[in-house]
C-alpha cells in the first residue's frame, strides 16, 4: 500500500465521497452508533456546498478514494456556545473538521488527515456524537482535549474537542 495523498475534492469526486459517507455510516452502525448521520445527512447538497467552497477533501491511496473530510475555517456558529466546559482557546483563529469518513478496510486515514490539517493550522476544533466511540478514541489518541457540549443548528447534542499546537 502506498502513502495516503490528500487533495481538495472536485465535483468529479462526488460519487466517491457519497460512497465513503455511506461506508462511515455503516461503520458507525456496526459500532452501536445508531443515530449519527441519520437519514440523508450528510447530504449530497452539503457535500456539493463543501466542494464549491473549497472545503471538501479526498484521501487517495494507490489512486483509490479511501477517505474524505471537510476542513472549514472558523468561526463555526455551532461553536459560539459551549456547555459543561470551555474551549481550550477562544482567541486564536481555528479550523473545523467535519464529515470525516473512510472505507472500513483502510488504515491510517485519521492520522493522515490530522497531519495534513495541522500543517495548515495549529488550532482545530471538532465535534462528534456521544455514541461515536471510534471518533472519541481517535481524537483522544491524537491529542485532542474534550472541551464540553455544543448543539448543532438543529438542536442535536455533540461532544466538542479542540487541539492546539501553537502558543499564543
Amino acid at each position: 500500500m502506498g502513502d495516503i495523498q490528500i487533495r481538495q475534492s472536485t465535483n468529479d469526486n462526488l460519487a466517491d465521497i457519497l460512497s465513503l459517507i455511506e461506508d462511515g455510516r455503516r461503520i458507525m452502525r456496526s459500532d452501536g452508533n445508531m443515530h449519527q448521520w441519520s437519514g440523508d445527512s450528510p447530504s449530497a447538497a452539503m457535500i456539493q456546498h463543501d466542494i464549491a467552497h473549497g472545503n471538501s477533501y479526498i484521501c487517495l491511496q494507490d489512486g483509490k478514494a479511501i477517505g474524505t473530510f471537510a476542513f472549514i475555517p472558523g468561526p463555526d456558529p455551532t461553536y459560539f456556545n459551549i456547555y459543561e466546559g470551555a474551549w481550550t482557546d477562544t482567541t486564536l483563529p481555528y479550523y473545523v473538521i467535519h464529515r470525516i469518513a473512510s472505507t472500513p478496510d483502510s488504515h491510517g486515514v485519521f492520522a493522515a488527515v490530522m497531519d495534513y490539517c495541522f500543517r495548515i493550522t495549529g488550532n482545530i476544533r471538532i465535534d462528534t456524537h456521544r455514541d461515536n466511540h471510534i471518533m472519541q478514541h481517535n481524537l483522544l489518541k491524537h491529542g485532542f482535549k474534550y472541551c464540553g457540549i455544543i448543539y448543532l443548528l438543529n438542536g442535536d447534542e455533540r461532544l466538542a474537542y479542540q487541539k492546539l499546537t501553537i502558543e499564543h
